[in-house]
């Protein structure tokens, strides 16, 4: 290890211990305290917003001078509205439910002993992110509402960014009396800080890394920390036979460009052969019409001879851009055997009039976030009611879908007595 892995190290080491020591004080202060700092953190974002976009601009303008795709300049840029949007989030985290004030069972055994499982804070949270600096907003609010502190990594693209976001929220921490240390960002764009981080192992209690698919890869590959994550958003839209045309029309539109550039992005649409030849060259002229470009396969490009043929690996590529990928299927069972085949157990959707054939397909389908006549791009936090997300979780274990609140607990057992001893 040469002298910056080792001074990295040494940061990474001391800010997780600062953190250990902030979040035992967060758990023990009342959810009115831990409300107040999210509105402080707010009131700041909000006095700070010129000298966040001005900062964000120094971002913007290395990453147009390095080159990248329209849907990845939207998603590290920010506006007036959208830091506005950011404090929003922290106030509509602070309305939310205290998560640690809930009891999750409670029971009394034969012998008198009373039990209770309460919820509790996981402690430490890392989180590795790219691109949009939103995303350190929304981790340090459910983080602090939750009482957990929380180190954040973003990506050198987005720096100066979270610098000024970092700058806002920590003053309003110290304005509520909250830890500084409850939110942190390394002081530099190193990536041996990643490295670090991912082993950290009982520093760290839990990584959350969320951006492409090689920084997932890496975070799962590399970590002696769990790991909760998603691998890519690639998200499937099936119109079923019955589906009203309008309808599909209007949501796939939405699922597909609203943001393309964001993980519930619809990469796919499977289309039900009994209605592609008439409803297929309506849904690729609106698309196209948006600038949308498609891969597809021989079926549909039959109806549509205009779509590009899909390579091997486009029903298997997370596009975050205006490209479709697009193939005929018969039924409900062969959308199903696609999406197993090429999914990433995200989101799917189905839009369809028939109620039977809806829930074949919701309970056929093993993803995070299954809907029903319903955009894709709603796999979000703060349209479930979560006031933001950390992050979407993919796997089969803790957590599944946008991680909120109550994704950021554990839970600990509390038990009372009246003398008992064990035979």
């Amino acid at each position: 290890m040469d002298a910056t892995s080792d001074i990295i190290g040494d940061w990474v080491r001391h800010a997780a211990a600062a953190a250990r020591d902030a979040s035992a004080i967060l758990a023990q202060m009342p959810a009115a305290t831990r409300n107040a700092g999210l509105h402080a953190a707010a009131q700041q974002l909000r006095a700070a917003s010129a000298s966040i976009v001005a900062a964000n601009a120094q971002d913007l303008a290395a990453f147009d001078r390095n080159g990248g795709t329209a849907a990845f300049r939207d998603r590290l840029a920010l506006t007036p509205a959208r830091v506005e949007a950011m404090a929003q989030g922290l106030d509509d985290i602070a309305a939310l439910p205290d998560p640690l004030a809930r009891v999750l069972a409670d029971w009394t055994q034969p012998n008198g002993l009373h039990f209770q499982r309460i919820a509790t804070p996981i402690g430490v949270i890392g989180m590795i992110y790219e691109s949009r600096p939103n995303v350190g907003a929304d981790a340090a609010g459910l983080c602090l509402k939750s009482g957990n502190a929380v180190i954040l990594r973003g990506g050198s693209d987005s720096f100066h960014s979270a610098r000024a976001i970092h700058t806002a929220i920590t003053a309003g921490l110290r304005a509520a009396g909250l830890p500084d240390a409850a939110v942190q960002i390394p002081p530099a764009t190193d990536r041996a800080y990643v490295a670090a981080m991912l082993a950290a192992a009982g520093q760290i209690d839990l990584i959350i890394p969320r951006g492409g698919k090689s920084l997932v890869e890496r975070v799962q590959s590399e970590a002696r920390v769990p790991v909760l994550a998603h691998a890519e958003g690639l998200c499937h839209t099936y119109i079923h036979a019955a589906a009203n045309p309008a309808m599909a029309r209007a949501v796939l539109a939405n699922a597909k460009l609203r943001r393309p550039g964001v993980c519930g992005a619809t990469e796919t649409l499977l289309i039900d052969a009994a209605i592609a030849p008439t409803l297929l060259p309506l849904l690729a002229a609106d698309l196209a019409a948006a600038g949308c470009r498609f891969r597809a396969d021989p079926r549909a490009r039959a109806i549509v001879p205009s779509m590009d043929p899909a390579a091997p690996g486009d029903f298997d590529t997370e596009w975050l851009d205006t490209i479709l990928s697009v193939a005929v299927v018969d039924g409900v069972e062969a959308a199903l055997a696609h999406i197993r085949a090429h999914g990433s157990e995200h989101t799917e959707a189905i839009i369809t009039d028939d109620p039977a054939a809806a829930q074949l397909f919701l309970r056929g389908v093993m993803s995070s976030v299954a809907l029903w006549n319903a955009s894709t791009q709603f796999c979000d936090g703060g349209e479930f009611g979560f006031g933001a997300e950390i992050g979407i979780a993919t796997g089969r274990m803790h957590a599944r879908g946008p991680v909120g609140l109550e994704q950021l607990t554990s839970f600990r057992y509390l038990v009372t007595g009246n003398g008992q001893i064990r035979p």
